[in-house]
């Protein structure tokens, strides 16, 4: 990141543009993820832009006090920093590290190369119960304002980190059982033949090209039946059959 950031004692809107991957921080747009920034990381909020015609403004003022953040009311800085039309309410949140659980179980992203595909994995990995998720770099940005977005604020509930590549992730995390998803991996997955273990890790490839065939020698190779009428599923859907069939095993 570079040394372009804002903090909460000064937040002055010739500080604030619109998002450059390499600041400090970012912005939640739209009502519903900025609710779920506040709730869930009140302490990497910087402020709160309001537009004067949201209609549960004196809500969201009250949460903010309760919060101690600062919240003021802009039409011209929101309209400047979306890039969509009918926003009402944004967030500036600074960037922030995490730390995965190495108790819980992983997905893993091998170069996702969509912002709107990540954050709908983000959101439907909190839907199904996973909240730790390895990135393998290079990929998408998790803090762009799409990703954030295309969450529902889901990012803000789970931890990630990134990794510069897949070694560097399983080193740390040795004791989880991987299962790599691949159009010609080797044991197909069904609610009934699910390997059963709580301590796993999902990999899945990016939208493009999926996992490259090195990844039949990491750990089990499946592959989810499909029809034949269609070369493969959406990166999203993949991971949403994954996560629930693995997480609802019997």
């Amino acid at each position: 990141m570079s040394n372009e950031k804002i903090t909460n004692n000064s937040v002055e809107q010739n500080q604030i543009k619109p998002y450059k991957k390499d600041a400090g921080y970012s912005y939640t747009l739209g009502a519903f993820p900025t609710y779920e920034l506040i709730k869930t990381r009140p302490d990497k909020v910087l402020k709160i832009l309001v537009d004067t015609s949201f209609t549960d403004r004196d809500n969201l003022r009250k949460l903010c006090e309760e919060k101690h953040i600062p919240l003021e009311f802009n039409n011209k800085l929101i309209a400047k920093i979306s890039d969509k039309e009918n926003c009402y309410v944004a967030g500036i949140f600074e960037k922030y590290d995490c730390k995965l659980n190495a108790d819980r179980p992983h997905i893993v992203l091998v170069n996702p190369s969509n912002m709107g595909n990540l954050g709908t994995i983000l959101r439907t990995a909190v839907g199904f119960g996973i909240y730790d998720i390895a990135i393998i770099l290079p990929g998408a940005d998790i803090y762009n304002p799409k990703t954030v977005r295309s969450s529902m604020g889901a990012l803000f509930r789970l931890n990630f980190h990134h990794y510069e590549n897949y070694d560097d992730y399983r080193r740390e995390f040795n004791q989880h059982e991987v299962f790599t998803f691949m159009l010609n991996g080797e044991n197909p997955l069904t609610l009934q033949d699910c390997p059963k273990g709580k301590l796993f890790s999902l990999v899945f490839g990016n939208e493009a090209t999926g996992l490259d065939d090195s990844y039949l020698l990491v750990g089990t190779s499946i592959y989810i039946p499909q029809s034949p009428d269609v070369d493969s599923l959406n990166l999203t859907i993949a991971v949403g059959i994954g996560a629930y069939i693995f997480m609802n095993q019997k």
